[in-house]
């Protein structure tokens, strides 16, 4: 496994934890089908949340909730729609996008992350 991929599950292992602690089922992690991925989707008070995270060592490219493009907006969309479908819901839903910071180098540890969580961070 690349160092890319296990920071970002380890990324996505975080969200999920935090999540838990304010509240939150979580109902699915790297939800994959023929159109799209979503990362996490995640339940509150009857809302279906589908999660977008973006672990990052720093900055130099922008902030991470930047790398959730339009287009790739429009792929969580239709796996979202493919979920919803597949397990018959009619619910409210929500798009989340979590950003993880970590220092480059860094132990991955929950001590050295800082995550920010955007709410209904597109439609």
């Amino acid at each position: 496994m690349n160092k890319k991929k296990l920071r970002g599950d380890w990324g996505e292992a975080l969200v999920a934890g935090d999540l838990r602690r304010r509240g939150y089922d979580i109902v699915a992690s790297q939800f994959r089908c023929r159109m799209g991925e979503v990362d996490l989707i995640a339940r509150k008070r009857g809302v279906l949340c589908f999660v977008e995270v973006k672990t990052r060592t720093g900055r130099d490219y922008g902030l991470p909730r930047e790398a959730v493009t339009p287009r790739k907006q429009q792929r969580i969309r239709t796996a979202a729609a493919q979920y919803l479908a597949r397990y018959d819901l009619d619910c409210p839903v929500r798009f989340d996008v979590a950003e993880v910071y970590v220092d480059d180098g860094a132990v991955l540890q929950e001590q050295s992350a800082k995550i920010v969580y955007l709410e209904a961070a597109f439609e």
